[in-house]
């Protein structure tokens, strides 16, 4: 049996859960990348600049989507 402190918890690992299920496809996209980097302890200035890098080549996929 759970004590009252493993309830909340447990509880509240549902609401996150819960959240993340309904939440817009680019939060959860976006909570997978930071638990990602934060697991992997990379530092935030390599992360901030490798993320540019990844913006700079999606964008640049865009365009050249849109121009065909």
């Amino acid at each position: 049996m759970m004590n009252k402190k493993q309830q909340q918890q447990s509880t509240g690992q549902h609401t996150v859960k819960h959240s993340l299920t309904d939440a817009p496809k680019e939060v959860q996209l976006a909570v997978d990348l930071i638990y990602l980097l934060e697991t992997n302890k990379v530092d935030p200035e390599l992360a901030l600049a490798a993320l540019e890098i990844v913006k700079t080549d999606l964008q640049a996929k865009l365009q050249r989507k849109s121009d065909e």
